[in-house]
């Protein structure tokens, strides 16, 4: 092949007028009919319906996703955020727009740009589902000579490989995860409006998270001008982000970059939720030691305190980590700190630990992911499961790409639990899972969502059954009662919380929960002002249904 030469005919034209002019000889009418129709079907005569249908007979879309891919093929010049909401199959879009431009040859050469830890993940997805030859960056592989390579945003920021990324024309370039890059001021934003792009694609679940004007640098990415200027916008719509929904002319506008569908507007998931409130009692000993921990130790700060009755109902490895690092560095409480670490040392096994184990048992041939906050509590679990003959393998933040795959293919070929820490809520892909064990729940109930999104999602076959632990008579009831309970955020998407959270002005539901902590000085006063926090939210909630989607869906 490197020996070919390239021979152009440069005598036809001339050959072509010497024919004209003396009457022939032609080809005959038969082959020029034949030649004439082969090149018709390889013609489309418009950018109406989808070619690359037909090249995947094995993949079964969604109507949404198909009606999203037109969107942007037809109506958006491949330029475009698009914004399902987690699960509903962004990737599977995002797919189906490259196959299709591909098939109709406008697009040879691709960069996707994602989170580090999904590079293999959309790989394979892009090899097994859309037959697209993608591969994943190495270290010393050519930017040039691969056409659609797969990397990631920490990778391609960094020198020397920004410079050769710059010099290259892409057809298309993909950006997963792009909230990430809503803030203009940094290097991954500036490398993305800077790479050459005929089309571009944005994914997020969540494309205005605190500011309005988040919205306008994701806008400017694809259609510099979109929006007007930066002072011109700010100076019109301000920075409230409320004013997407309440501000027609900017809805039309987003409406023309962006596409969108939630869980009620489509028949995603056909599939059920079962959520189950699973209560553990602490053994006498637990009860004693925690009732001890919430009265005897005055001095610390309260949130100080709150952390450590928290790690004690996850587990006793986590509480000891935490006091004996508080005592190395503050030698004062050396003294107050040491009954306490030698009275851990003797409690038995955590009850809440037990408890998984019994719930385990009874699903014996089924996979369980189970979520922790605590890193020392995961360490713990899989320590204790293995005791009694269950295995499992962790997952967290710590682990590089390579060894975050390798976990996942031995959760779903080997093992059957998998302990994540938060790291696992998201990206991570598990449909063929479909149980859940919240072993601490977030103080964020946001979290809770990107949690069940790993199996309540895009190909999930089965109902999930998630199960949230809570310890009675602790900081952990108070939080499972007075705001997930009286919320009613087990019986709907989370996602609704997000607009109710705009009205009230709380752009961080975890943040205010940890001011009320911090600013509160026992326990019960914690109480009041959730259960005050939680009131406020719930009656905006009915307020907001009763006035309804007077705006629609962003």
């Amino acid at each position: 092949m490197k020996n070919m030469k390239v021979l152009y005919d440069n005598k036809f034209m001339t050959g072509l007028e010497e024919a004209m002019k003396q009457d022939g000889p032609f080809s005959s009418w038969e082959l020029f009919s034949m030649a004439y129709e082969a090149e018709l079907t390889t013609m489309t005569s418009d950018f109406k319906g989808f070619l690359s249908l037909k090249y995947l007979p094995h993949m079964e879309f969604l109507s949404h996703q198909i009606n999203a891919a037109q969107q942007v093929i037809e109506n958006m010049n491949g330029r475009a955020i698009l914004a399902d909401e987690v699960g509903l199959g962004k990737t599977i879009e995002a797919g189906l727009i490259l196959k299709e431009y591909m098939v109709r040859g406008v697009v040879k050469k691709a960069l996707l740009l994602v989170p580090a830890s999904l590079v293999n993940q959309w790989v394979q997805e892009l090899n097994e589902k859309f037959h697209i030859p993608a591969i994943a960056h190495r270290k010393n592989y050519s930017w040039e000579q691969h056409n659609i390579l797969v990397t990631s945003l920490d990778t391609a920021k960094k020198s020397p490989h920004q410079e050769q990324i710059l010099e290259i024309d892409y057809d298309l370039v993909l950006v997963d995860e792009a909230h990430k890059i809503k803030n203009h001021k940094t290097k991954n934003y500036e490398l993305v409006r800077a790479l050459k792009k005929k089309y571009c694609l944005l994914l997020t679940a969540t494309p205005v998270q605190n500011e309005l004007i988040e919205i306008f640098n994701l806008v400017s990415i694809l259609k510099p001008g979109h929006l007007g200027s930066y002072e011109a916008f700010v100076k019109r719509f301000g920075k409230d982000r409320s004013k997407l929904k309440e501000n027609e002319y900017l809805k039309k506008l987003v409406k023309k970059v962006m596409v969108r569908h939630t869980r009620e507007n489509t028949n995603m998931n056909p599939t059920k939720r079962h959520i189950e409130t699973v209560w553990v009692t602490f053994s006498k000993e637990e009860k004693s030691f925690y009732e001890q921990l919430d009265t005897a130790i005055g001095s610390i700060a309260t949130f100080a305190k709150l952390t450590l009755l928290r790690e004690i109902c996850s587990s006793r490895e986590a509480c000891y980590l935490s006091m004996s690092k508080m005592a190395e560095k503050n030698p004062e409480l050396k003294d107050s700190f040491h009954p306490f670490i030698k009275q851990i040392e003797q409690l038995p096994a955590h009850a809440k630990a037990e408890q998984v184990v019994r719930l385990i048992n009874q699903f014996p041939n089924e996979k369980v992911i189970i979520f922790t906050e605590y890193r020392a509590s995961q360490l713990y679990l899989q320590w204790y499961l293995q005791q009694n003959g269950i295995s499992s393998v962790p997952y967290r933040g710590g682990f590089n790409r390579g060894k975050k795959d390798w976990m996942r293919q031995l959760f779903e070929n080997q093992v059957q639990v998998l302990i994540a820490t938060e790291a696992g809520g998201e990206g991570i892909n598990l449909q063929f899972c479909n149980r859940m064990i919240n072993y601490d729940l977030p103080w964020n109930p946001m979290r809770l969502e990107q949690r069940i999104g790993r199996i309540h999602r895009f190909g999930q076959e089965k109902d999930v059954h998630i199960y949230n632990f809570a310890i009675k008579d602790t900081i952990e009831e108070h939080i499972m009662k007075l705001l997930y309970e009286k919320l009613g955020l087990f019986e709907q998407v989370i996602g609704r919380l997000d607009s109710i959270l705009e009205v009230l002005n709380i752009t961080d539901m975890e943040q205010e929960i940890e001011a009320i902590m911090k600013s509160s000085a026992s326990t019960g006063e914690i109480k009041i002002k959730l259960d005050n926090l939680s009131s406020v939210i719930h009656h905006t909630a009915e307020f907001e249904q009763k006035v309804g989607e007077q705006y629609g869906n962003f």
